[in-house]
């Protein structure tokens, strides 16, 4: 795992290569082990890699580096853990290959040469993110893996071309513009991240995951194409449905699991796992320690409140499984403290609340490993989120209840959500104003986006739009059911602009790399290609996952009501953090930077503070913003 970041400027006037070090320099943190730059004058090319040295640690590792042919240079983030196998197909077409060292990325820039560019990452099983300049072509190439696990920006701005692993690489360069682009502050409140291409900065774009962006140093002229796609990955799984009994279902993905991780904990520095305790992150510690001769260091934290409080439950499957165990308890100040520091971590804002935990179990993580492994993307992949069972009931509704009395039933679903509200239940209120919100819905699709949405019962108070919405699904013309298109969508969207950027931040932050193997290209092909029934049966989701997990893990340590990865944040916004929240989001100050409609804000914050109504998320995300926003006035007033 490292960092990188580059330009294209034949027209600098300023040290390239101390400019580099500083972009360099703003994600140390990715690299903590070794730097390197390169520069090619004639075209205004420039490189910069920050080092973490998980495979090779020796200098044969050194980044930027040169292909054998001296064609290509490259700087690299990720693993690419099918490289032993690669290089063994690579020393078969090349009749014996002398290698320098044993990196991933000495066998890819290998490849690069033999296969080409496009076999070589259809070839390649892994996560990464890299730049690429093709001397021969003078073409600079940008890559994403297939899902998306490692970021990469990149954007014009005062005439030029910047990429980078994080936008604060970007920042460091003298042409950067950081006009705020108020579609991605839209989508920040609507779904709490900014939703790719968009970046919250108008120049800038996120790289799409399955995409090689080729820039052609000559014309200055860039295209992007896809190598691999959900979309096309989810027409194929429909059209070839897996038809095998349950068990045999159940016996590939377990092979497909232990093929997956057994990849996954090679390393040449120390490797352990995330375990909360529920069935994702059990499952992926219980096929760990079956590979493993020694026991694996599991890390879980712990809260005081019950209801976010994960850490017992952790603690019963690490002793079953005989791992080497890891709880912190984390106390209510010590989250709270991180808060100051959530525009730095995150980079671009991010108002998924779990983003406090996941940084606070990867510093736990770190002093004992390197590298650890994560169950992210199962509910994703195997239909495990208490949402879709609730889009299920409510799409069955929309479907029997004519369109005339659609309007009525949300008007007296509102009225109920009221008065629930006045009795004291809160809980049945937000379900019926969700309910009353969702129904209302002119289509399937928008149906669906609406079920994930905050700011339901009102404009969201983004000024300077016409607070409109894209509910299109792209899914929509393969013939899937509803709820496929639905999950199919949260797999481009939420997966890795929420929950994987979040994990890499984190994680990226303490220089610890993250590996999500259920995210391994064969099983989320092999997850496209099952039916419904096997991801999802009755209202149990995650049913082949839980299958599988029963062979390793008695079911009643793991069978329990979810309780999610958060925080408090509720009861802290009424608490220690209300004159934090006063202070940001007073009416002087939302004025000021001129982003929301302060009197949404000021009832939002009322409705809140004052018990009417449970508003913390959608009051998280605009304090995520507004914080994000004052910390870059700090940083650029003092630069």
């Amino acid at each position: 795992m490292c960092g990188i970041a580059g330009f294209i400027d034949q027209a600098s006037d300023y040290d390239v290569n101390a400019r580099l070090r500083k972009m360099g320099e703003a994600i140390a943190y990715r690299g903590p082990d070794d730097s390197g730059i390169f520069y090619d004058q004639e075209t205004g090319l420039g490189f910069v890699h920050r080092r973490l040295a998980i495979v090779d640690l020796t200098s044969a590792g050194h980044q930027p580096m040169r292909s054998s042919s001296g064609r290509f240079v490259i700087i690299f983030n990720g693993e690419i853990y099918n490289h032993i196998a690669l290089r063994r197909a690579l020393e078969v077409s090349s009749h014996g290959v002398e290698w320098k060292g044993h990196s991933d990325t000495e066998t890819l820039l290998r490849g690069f040469e033999v296969w080409g560019i496009k076999e070589t990452l259809t070839r390649a099983v892994g996560m990464f993110a890299f730049a690429l300049y093709d001397q021969s072509k003078r073409h600079l190439l940008l890559a994403r893996d297939r899902m998306g696990e490692k970021p990469l920006y990149y954007g014009s701005s005062q005439g030029v071309f910047l990429f980078g692993s994080e936008l604060k690489a970007l920042r460091a360069h003298p042409a950067f513009a950081s006009d705020i682009d108020r579609d991605a502050l839209l989508s920040l409140l609507r779904h709490q991240y900014c939703r790719g291409p968009q970046s919250i900065y108008k120049a800038i774009s996120k790289l799409a995951p399955g995409s090689i962006l080729s820039f052609d140093l000559v014309s200055k002229k860039y295209e992007v194409e896809t190598y691999w796609s959900l979309h096309e990955a989810a027409a194929k799984g429909l059209k070839h449905r897996i038809s095998l009994s349950d068990q045999d279902a159940i016996d590939q993905f377990d092979e497909l699991l232990k093929q997956s991780i057994g990849l996954q904990m090679v390393a040449d520095v120390p490797v352990g796992a995330f375990l909360s305790g529920g069935v994702d992150s059990s499952l992926i510690v219980a096929e760990m320690q079956r590979q493993s001769s020694r026991p694996v260091k599991s890390f879980t934290i712990g809260f005081e409140e019950d209801a976010f409080n994960e850490a017992p439950f952790a603690r019963a499957v690490a002793q079953y499984l005989g791992t080497d165990h890891t709880e912190y308890f984390v106390s209510p100040r010590e989250a709270l403290d991180l808060i100051p520091r959530l525009p730095s971590l995150y980079d671009e804002p991010l108002a998924d609340v779990s983003q406090i935990p996941t940084f606070l179990v990867s510093r736990i993580a770190r002093q004992a490993v390197t590298v650890s492994l994560s169950g992210d993307a199962g509910d994703e992949l195997f239909a495990g989120y208490t949402t879709y069972a609730h889009a299920e009931k409510l799409m069955r509704i929309y479907d029997h209840l004519p369109a005339s009395l659609r309007p009525l039933t949300s008007i007296i679903m509102k009225s109920g959500a009221r008065l629930s509200e006045v009795f004291g239940h809160s809980q049945r209120a937000r379900q019926l104003a969700l309910s009353a919100f969702v129904l209302n819905a002119q289509s399937k699709s928008e149906l669906t986006s609406r079920l994930t949405q905050f700011w339901s019962d009102e404009a969201t108070p983004v000024l300077g739009l016409n607070d409109q919405i894209d509910h299109h699904n792209p899914f929509s013309d393969l013939g899937l059911s509803d709820l496929e298109r639905m999950i199919a969508n949260d797999m481009v969207t939420y997966l890795p602009d929420d929950i994987l950027a979040k994990v890499d931040r984190a994680a990226m932050a303490v220089s610890l790399e993250t590996r999500v193997p259920l995210l391994d290209h064969r099983i989320v092909e092999f997850a496209l290609s099952l039916p419904m029934s096997l991801r999802r049966r009755g209202t149990e989701g995650k049913w082949i996952m839980r299958q599988v997990l029963d062979r390793y893990v008695p079911r009643a340590l793991i069978d329990r009501p979810k309780k999610g990865f958060g925080v408090p944040l509720a009861q802290w916004l009424r608490g220690p953090l209300r004159e934090w929240a006063f202070d940001l989001l007073s009416p002087e100050v939302i004025k000021r930077d001129g982003l929301f409609d302060p009197h949404a804000i000021t009832r939002a914050l009322d409705d809140h503070m004052s018990g009417r109504r449970d508003r913390h998320n959608d009051l998280w995300s605009v304090l995520v913003a507004q914080q994000w926003v004052e910390a870059q006035r700090t940083t650029t007033h003092r630069s």
